[in-house]
């Protein structure tokens, strides 16, 4: 069976380097280092969170902030009682009021352009009951707390009841661009921010901000939503060990920059790929895709590590690199979907811009590594030794991820999709992603395939083994 580029299978190559002296302690100290290392990390423990449900709408020269936060949440509220359970109805507008101030209008600022407006003025409050369902639109919203009171002999649970309050904000104009910055993570407690935010222009925009998110546009222009997204992706890839383990197995054997040229090129299309056409619903919506991408990017972390022990140099690793890219483009989707909420209108420019933001990651880290390999290599351990070292430990760890994810993945039962005209579409939508990847390899493997005969400026020069 044929290897990446040349006539003989990767056992073969292990032999081969066996017979020129692969270093047995070398096996035996990364062997002893994996057994030392722990499982895997412990479970984080599990917080509740506190829901706040807004809308915010300029209409004239006002903008509105509805908001709908639990009673439960705000322990710091001496309320008024009839009992231990009990809200006292007859006397709790005032304390509603403060805590409305205390909880929402102290703890966001609104900005109209780069100007930020003044404190807003309370102008309805309400204590309402769970089961209320107002807060499912704006105009609901508007019109239950604008609305008749509960009635004051009514009895009302504390730990059961929600305060609904509304916010109006003095503006020049509702076609301004506004922006917020909440700042709820001040109150000790975790909290999501449910916004909707209700434009002029009649183009409604979801968000779910978690925390103190920093400053958010509601309706960005075009470069403020792509800086933002160049940074997201740098992050991103600072951020996801799983990819920083994959590029350090990739370029572990390949310290020369002529020979990282191909790698990183059909990496960085393949991802790309992958990438855009998930953001445009060229992937599956299935609750099993999460947990099957994560385990093939562990497969990639497992036997790129792999072959590095047993045949590093390989002239074809750029194939490699690309194959598993296509997976890896499916793993940036994940966190780069969680994002494009704050794209506004601008998605196709916030993509571009996170891939840019993912490739300066790259390039960072490739400058980072490679003076630290050949340092490594020069100074503390030979090279040989060293690539095994490391590359067993990364196999460790990826084998860990990959028997995790896995057995998440193991959780999920598949059945054969109907054959209706949903699943066609999807299967076109498929092909044409799959006619794009293969032009892209055959691209690649068109600019970077070597002339027969040629070694690898990496390998080891070709000398015929022993029979």
């Amino acid at each position: 069976m044929r290897a990446f580029g040349r006539p003989e299978g990767l056992y073969h190559r292990y032999r081969r380097y066996r017979r020129g002296g692969v270093p047995g302690p070398a096996l035996g100290l990364a062997a002893a280092l994996m057994c030392l290392l722990p499982a895997g990390p412990a479970a984080h423990e599990l917080q509740t969170d506190v829901v706040i449900r807004a809308f915010f709408k300029p209409e004239g020269q006002r903008l509105r902030l509805l908001a709908r936060v639990p009673l439960e949440a705000m322990a710091d509220i001496e309320w008024p009682m009839q009992d231990a359970f009990r809200l006292d109805l007859a006397r709790v507008e005032p304390f509603l009021r403060d805590a409305s101030t205390r909880w929402i209008g102290d703890n966001i600022e609104v900005y109209e352009g780069n100007t930020r407006l003044e404190y807003p003025r309370v102008v309805e409050v309400r204590a309402s009951s769970m089961s209320d369902q107002s807060f499912l639109s704006y105009e609901q919203a508007l019109a239950h707390v604008t609305g008749p009171r509960l009635p004051e002999d009514m009895e009302f649970i504390k730990n059961q009841g929600l305060l609904d309050v509304l916010f109006e904000y003095s503006i020049q104009s509702s076609q301004s661009r506004f922006s917020i910055t909440p700042t709820f993570g001040r109150l000790g407690v975790p909290i999501v921010t449910m916004l909707r935010f209700l434009p002029a222009d009649g183009a409604e925009r979801a968000f779910e901000l978690r925390g103190d998110p920093g400053l958010v546009r509601l309706d960005p222009r075009w470069h403020q939503a792509a800086w933002r997204f160049v940074g997201s992706g740098f992050l991103r890839l600072l951020e996801g060990v799983d990819h920083l383990l994959f590029l350090l197995c990739l370029v572990v054997p390949f310290r020369r920059l002529h020979a990282l040229v191909p790698i990183v090129i059909s990496f960085t299309v393949a991802h790309s790929i992958t990438l855009i056409a998930a953001t445009f619903d060229m992937a599956p919506d299935a609750l099993w895709f999460s947990p099957l991408v994560q385990t093939l990017i562990a497969v990639s972390i497992v036997y790129t590590a792999l072959e590095n022990v047993v045949a590093p140099g390989l002239e074809r690793r750029w194939l490699i690199a690309f194959v598993f890219g296509l997976v890896h483009g499916f793993g940036f989707w994940f966190a780069l979907r969680d994002t494009l909420q704050f794209a506004g209108s601008h998605l196709l420019t916030s993509v571009l811009a996170f891939n840019i933001g993912l490739e300066i990651g790259l390039l960072l880290v490739l400058v980072l590594i490679i003076p630290a390999l050949e340092l490594l290599f020069r100074f503390v351990v030979v090279e040989r030794i060293g690539t095994i070292v490391l590359s067993v430990l990364v196999t460790h760890t990826g084998w860990h991820w990959m028997r995790e994810h896995g057995s998440q993945l193991s959780l999920y039962t598949f059945q054969l999709p109907a054959f209706d005209a949903a699943f066609f579409a999807g299967a076109l939508r498929w092909l044409i992603l799959l006619v794009i990847v293969a032009g892209a390899a055959w691209l690649i493997f068109g600019v970077f395939r070597q002339p027969a005969g040629r070694a690898s400026p990496t390998s080891p020069p070709n000398t015929k083994a022993a029979v």
